[in-house]
């Protein structure tokens, strides 16, 4: 009675083998179908004629303009001539100049023998700082601290996140010392919103003695007058906002990339959404849709 059983039983394993088997041949066979299709499209683009013009409406003038003797904007200016008795809060468009301000300033303090930290929300943007800076003021005055990168930590000017500025000022309530900097800059000020990191930036805020400058930059801040007021009360010290109110002086030029490696202005002439787009969602759907078909078979 039981060899029935077994010879049944290896014969439903030899069975289920079979079709998985033709399954991975099946699957395989349509990888290489989908494969071959997107290596057609990306070999054949198609350039229309108003595409053509779209494109070359949209890259036009791009390029590394002439050199030109630098000239201060009176936003730049004021914020300079401010910082040596307030603290100051910079609303400017991205593109604008506000690292000039806090460039100038280091400047100024290296040359006196002070000391500042510039702090960023991004280990990516606390890099490229420090390599700006590095190369600005050079190396041997400019350290680096972030949660995995520790270079010259005794430089005059430091970079780092603004999670370590913070946890600095920690460290001297603990051990009743000076945090040792004379200036910080918060670039990205905006964070103070946020809500899973803004403590971070109201804590440094808050902890920063008196006797610190504060340079805030940010292209968002909507509600200036009212951040600057918090400062004030916290800290106890005047705090001056300067508004360089208007457009980037740089614009942006945003584009979609499609599939084909082809390039679409995102806005068309009249500054709509460019419905040449549509194409590539509608291509997209029909090749989810006819995927989970052909699966379904």
């Amino acid at each position: 009675m039981s060899r029935p059983r077994k010879s049944s039983k290896s014969g439903w394993r030899n069975d289920k083998k079979a079709r998985s088997n033709t399954n991975r041949r099946n699957e395989r066979n349509f990888k290489r179908e989908l494969a071959g299709e997107s290596f057609n499209e990306f070999r054949q683009p198609v350039f229309t004629a108003s595409h053509k013009q779209q494109v070359e409406k949209l890259l036009e003038g791009i390029g590394t303009p002439e050199p030109t003797p630098l000239v201060p904007d009176q936003f730049q200016i004021e914020a300079l001539n401010a910082i040596n008795k307030e603290d100051v809060l910079v609303t400017a468009p991205t593109g604008s100049g506000k690292t000039w301000i806090a460039r100038e300033e280091i400047r100024r303090l290296l040359a006196d023998g002070k000391r500042a930290w510039y702090t960023t929300p991004l280990k990516a943007l606390t890099n490229s700082k420090y390599l700006e800076f590095s190369q600005e003021f050079g190396a041997e005055n400019v350290g680096i601290l972030t949660g995995d990168r520790k270079e010259n930590a005794n430089a005059p000017l430091i970079v780092g996140t603004t999670e370590i500025y913070r946890n600095q000022l920690f460290d001297a309530l603990r051990t009743g010392e000076q945090v040792r900097t004379d200036f910080v800059i918060l670039d990205e000020a905006h964070y103070l919103a946020d809500q899973d990191r803004g403590h971070v930036w109201e804590e440094a805020i808050i902890l920063s003695p008196p006797r610190i400058r504060l340079l805030l930059l940010s292209a968002t801040v909507g509600n200036a007058e009212e951040f600057a007021q918090w400062i004030e009360e916290v800290r106890g010290v005047k705090v001056r906002v300067i508004n360089r109110a208007g457009s980037r002086p740089v614009p942006l030029r945003a584009a979609f990339i499609s599939p084909g490696f082809q390039l679409y202005p995102l806005f068309n002439d009249e500054g709509k959404y460019n419905a040449e787009i549509e194409q590539f969602s509608k291509k997209r759907d029909y090749e989810n849709r006819s995927f989970r078909e052909r699966r379904r078979r």
